[in-house]
């Protein structure tokens, strides 16, 4: 169901267009993604403006008066005004290249709006926004909208292959489904996908982790339009078997699927709410952490299939996949931390004690126990109805809730213990700094990890008493 508010464009648009209206446009519409945000309920901030009927050096004189105007995008007919409105002619685009940039593009002041409009990507982008609240849709881009439907504009769509992975994450963000015409065209423009640039691919992901409210929707796209198979850690996971005992959903896909589905859940549910980066690293986690079960799944002596190892198996899978996307290292550090450490209460055979989450959050730098809760309770959310046993509000599998609250008391949800012990301590006590100290320090953290102290005033007692015996050179 589309939006039935009144439109109302912000004042900085609204005057710009009336300018260019009155200096002789025969069509001025606001575009793209702020008109389809407007229907679907959603804020927007960003405002693109196309303007008819005037050339480029005349929208430069009559705005040049009243606001910045910055020609940066002169090539492709687009002026940015105060540095928040992007102002554009209308242009006719043609392939002369393979990827998303080999196009020749012609500005053209006196094109048709309907011309004009068929080269968006999809209807839903395909909507103009006049000044007095009127729209003007020449391929139903706002049924679609009440339908749920992401449409192909027109075979101009496969002119760039980015756009298939557009689709994707305008799926996960409004939870639509692709029509049958557009999945074939996605299929047919599949052998350009190495064409695209890495920074391309992991942007449009990251709006897949960052906005998507319905992630499934997104890897649904990448299943039916065949560009899974440009992510081989996924391709991997579709049919990838699993024990119906722990795992009655199926495949290691659909429980990847699932556990996406439940991260997202989760995160929208969190108080405080999750900051995008937060969220950013708790999806992508959720999406690779069975990364390693395709090359660790076999059965035991018993014929019971197990994937021992996986979790380890997949850290260095899942830093491949973010890698190749040139993805933040901060992100792959994180990721690699979580998919490596999701079964990490397998470790600690006597449950949540100080000492283990402690230890488990050492073991998680530079990500951190709320993070990995997180995932886990995702993880086991998405396991099906086995998990469906809750013990305190978590599935019984991880339980991660108890090892949250453990971990706000001892103060490490956040960050790992930091160590107490330092070699200015050493230095105090008249040592010289050597290859002994590291030694020495790292035995002291392994004892405040163990618990021996949790004070500073605990880690000097223990270090003094640890060098009582003099046995150590100074």
């Amino acid at each position: 169901m589309t939006n039935r508010r009144t439109p109302k464009i912000p004042s900085r648009a609204a005057r710009i267009i009336e300018l260019l209206e009155r200096g002789g446009a025969t069509n001025v519409f606001v575009v793209g993604g702020f008109v389809r945000d407007f229907l679907l309920g959603v804020d927007s901030k960003d405002v693109d403006i196309e303007a008819y009927g005037l050339s480029y050096k005349e929208i430069e004189r009559l705005l040049a008066p009243h606001f910045h105007v910055d020609l940066v995008g002169q090539a492709f007919g687009v002026i940015k005004v105060d540095n928040s409105v992007d102002v554009a002619l209308p242009r006719r685009e043609s392939k002369a290249g393979l990827g998303h940039k080999g196009f020749d593009v012609e500005s053209r002041p006196d094109l048709d709006p309907a011309e004009a409009f068929a080269r968006r990507d999809f209807t839903i982008n395909a909507i103009g926004l006049r000044r007095d609240g009127s729209f003007y849709d020449p391929y139903d881009g706002i049924g679609d909208l009440s339908r749920g439907v992401l449409r192909a504009t027109s075979p101009a769509f496969k002119d760039d292959p980015l756009r298939v992975l557009r689709g994707m994450q305008f799926a996960s963000r409004f939870g639509f489904g692709m029509e049958s015409g557009t999945v074939r065209m996605c299929r047919e423009v599949f052998s350009e996908f190495g064409t695209l640039s890495e920074e391309r691919i992991f942007e449009e992901w990251r709006k897949w982790a960052r906005k998507g409210a319905f992630p499934e929707r997104g890897l649904d796209v990448l299943l039916e339009t065949g560009w899974i198979a440009g992510f081989p850690e996924l391709n991997a996971l579709v049919g990838c078997p699993q024990n119906p005992a722990w795992h009655p959903e199926g495949d290691v896909w659909t429980h990847t699927r699932n556990v996406c589905i439940a991260a997202s859940k989760l995160l929208s549910e969190r108080e405080p709410a999750p900051t995008d980066e937060e969220r950013e690293i708790v999806m992508f986690a959720a999406l690779c952490h069975d990364f390693g079960k395709p090359s660790t799944t076999k059965p035991d002596e018993r014929g019971v299939l197990r994937s021992c190892g996986h979790a380890e198996a997949g850290a260095p899978l899942a830093v491949n996949f973010l890698e190749r996307m040139k993805a933040p290292k901060r992100l792959e550090e994180m990721v690699e931390k979580l998919v490596e450490r999701h079964m990490a209460t397998q470790d600690f055979p006597e449950g949540v004690s100080d000492r283990a989450v402690r230890r488990l959050a050492a073991r998680l730098a530079p990500a951190n126990i709320t993070l990995w809760a997180t995932l886990c309770h995702a993880d086991a959310l998405g396991c099906g109805k086995v998990e469906r046993r809750v013990s305190q509000g978590t599935p019984v599998r991880f339980r991660s809730d108890q090892w949250l609250e453990a971990a706000r008391r001892l103060e490490v949800t956040e960050s790992a213990p930091q160590p107490l012990v330092q070699g200015r301590n050493l230095i105090a006590l008249g040592y010289k700094p050597s290859p002994f100290f590291g030694k020495i320090l790292k035995e002291a953290f392994e004892a405040q990890l163990e618990g021996e102290f949790t004070t500073l005033e605990g880690g000097a007692a223990w270090l003094e008493a640890r060098l009582k015996d003099g046995a150590e050179d100074r």
